[in-house]
């Protein structure tokens, strides 16, 4: 039993029941700040951590799922690929939450070709790229998402562009992308929790600052440089809702004045609420993000924010008509047929 003294969530849990073991990673490792943005848009939320199933694949990033959501199901996949193993447990049983993590080298690397196919099937989940442009865990390499020209901690320059994950996903229309800081909880928070609540396959691109290997003068990943070349999009704020559906059907559009407030209500009933800064700026749609991820990248400019947002996308058990009950929970009676239906079906082809 929780003490009365402690604050509880809509679940009567308290945020310590979100937590998981004590993180071995290096003291002041941006991917320990996600995880605790993670316990807290999950307390928030009210989510039940026995409905969570956590997916990994290989490298630091892939520990930390290990420190967050201690009570809930959890399986650590071999390098790149996470996405297929997220597919099989999604697909098994459709009423989990999987909250996927993964690294810019274990995404962008290794496993991209598994990512590119998990975005395009759209699956439901939510895929959190905890991204520090370096392999950290085997002592600082570039990954596929180092951008040209920045130096490692021992001077090698980077001579290959780099592979940007948020322009991958929005290609292949993915429904609901985020790029966004590791320290900057304001933004990301609620980001999140319209992403839990989402749909369909969610993306974030989470700039994740290795404090070993990729924090120095020269690093495009570092704390300093993203604090000094972020622009944000919107500030969000987050609020939960199970009124005002909306009609899957329909496009959701966000035009509003700059410096003005507007909630959008995702088709789920869930519902993000955005404050426009100075860039005019419309989530919905494609080329703008595109135009506006090119054009910040030409001045040097981390944009940050809800890029692109598409709930009209059929997420993946929908589109295979799969049947209500997950399918972990069909006996087999309810999975062979009848002689008579197979004599049918026999008939069908004579």
């Amino acid at each position: 039993m929780t003490s009365p003294a402690v604050k509880t969530n809509t679940l009567g849990l308290a945020k310590e029941e979100y937590r998981g073991s004590t993180s071995t990673l290096c003291s002041g490792c941006g991917h320990d700040s996600i995880t605790s943005h993670i316990i807290t848009a999950c307390y928030e939320l009210g989510v039940d951590p026995f409905s969570v199933a956590k997916i990994s694949g290989i490298g630091c990033s892939s520990k930390t799922p290990a420190y967050f959501l201690n009570k809930s199901h959890g399986f650590n996949s071999v390098h790149g690929r996470m996405p297929s193993v997220t597919t099989g447990a999604k697909l098994a049983n459709k009423d989990l939450l999987m909250i996927a993590v993964s690294g810019d080298g274990d995404t962008g690397n290794i496993g991209v070709g598994q990512f590119i196919h998990c975005v395009r099937r759209n699956l439901d989940m939510v895929y959190i790229i905890e991204n520090n442009g370096v392999y950290g865990l085997t002592k600082g390499q570039f990954s596929a998402t180092s951008d040209y020209g920045s130096k490692l901690k021992h001077g090698a320059v980077n001579l290959n562009e780099p592979l940007d994950p948020c322009v991958l996903a929005i290609e292949l229309d993915c429904g609901y992308v985020v790029r966004s800081f590791a320290g900057d909880p304001k933004q990301f928070v609620p980001l999140l929790k319209g992403g839990l609540s989402h749909k369909g396959l969610a993306l974030f691109d989470v700039i994740s600052p290795c404090v070993t290997f990729n924090n120095h003068e020269g690093s495009t990943k570092s704390y300093p440089y993203v604090k000094d070349h972020d622009e944000r999009i919107f500030d969000y704020d987050f609020i939960p809702s199970q009124l005002g559906l909306v009609n899957p059907a329909e496009e959701i559009h966000a035009d509003y004045e700059e410096g003005t407030q507007k909630v959008v209500t995702l088709h789920d009933g869930s519902k993000i609420k955005l404050k426009k800064l100075e860039r005019e700026y419309d989530p919905t749609s494609k080329k703008e993000a595109l135009d506006a991820i090119a054009a910040a990248k030409k001045e040097g400019i981390i944009l940050t924010g809800l890029l692109y947002i598409n709930t009209e996308k059929a997420d993946l058990s929908s589109t295979l008509n799969t049947v209500d009950m997950p399918l972990y929970g069909l006996k087999v009676e309810d999975l062979r047929p009848t002689k008579a239906q197979l004599n049918d079906i026999m008939s069908s082809y004579r």
